[in-house]
């Protein structure tokens, strides 16, 4: 059985206790593999004859460090993997900057330059009729599109920046609103809208990645496709 005195029964295997040592009295609370290997041996050497340690004491003492020492490996192992998982996201994440994405938005910017606004509505199911509404500012319809019938999938728009007048609409943005006609009734679709991609911003606690367009922020998660 381990000695109960005052003098350190392990000190002859290299093992100290707390405040031993030559660390200015700070001991290592840390028990490597080694360490424990030796604490193990000393026990048997130290145990009790006549109560000796039963198969299944030491076993689940094996157990016990086995998972702490996993659990350590582990964690340093997932460490690793997010560091290279967020410098691949950064480097894809810069390929992204100047380009166009399909996302979901209801808002769209007509250009200076002209050119208008392309866009979609996403279909869960086919329609009689697709109608798209495009609105300025103060929530006043400026043109209504019909894209007609449609099966499921993405019913593409655009929409030259002219008024239902047949007059160019001041450059800006505007709000796009999508109605689906199938059979009597009509429902809100889910609009996309082209957005050109400004810069991008890589959240580090791993949120993920945001892109920065002239209209303001979009989540990776909502871009549909990459053009």
């Amino acid at each position: 059985m381990i000695s109960a005195s005052g003098t350190n029964p392990f000190e002859q295997f290299g093992i100290r206790g707390s405040g031993e040592g030559n660390n200015g009295g700070k001991g290592n609370d840390e028990l490597g593999q080694e360490q424990f290997l030796t604490l193990m041996i000393a026990q048997f050497q130290n145990q009790d004859p006549f109560e000796p340690m039963e198969n299944g004491e030491f076993l689940g003492q094996l157990a016990q460090f086995s998972t702490v020492s996993g659990i350590t490996e582990l964690k340093d192992a997932f460490g690793d993997l997010s560091g290279a998982m967020q410098s691949s996201q950064a480097l894809q994440a810069s390929d992204l900057v100047g380009r166009n994405v399909l996302a979901e938005s209801s808002e769209g910017l007509l250009p200076l330059e002209g050119g208008g606004v392309e866009g979609a509505v996403n279909l869960e199911d086919s329609a009689n009729d697709v109608v798209v509404d495009v609105l300025d500012a103060n929530g006043d319809r400026v043109r209504r599109m019909h894209l007609g019938q449609h099966s499921e999938g993405m019913a593409r728009f655009h929409w030259d920046g002219m008024t239902d007048e047949g007059e160019a609409a001041e450059p800006g943005a505007y709000q796009f609103e999508a109605g689906v006609v199938r059979g009597e009734s009509t429902e809100a679709g889910q609009i996309l809208v082209n957005q050109h991609v400004e810069s991008v911003t890589l959240d580090r606690s791993g949120k993920g990645v945001t892109l920065n367009t002239a209209l303001g922020e979009l989540k990776l998660q909502d871009v549909y496709e990459f053009l």
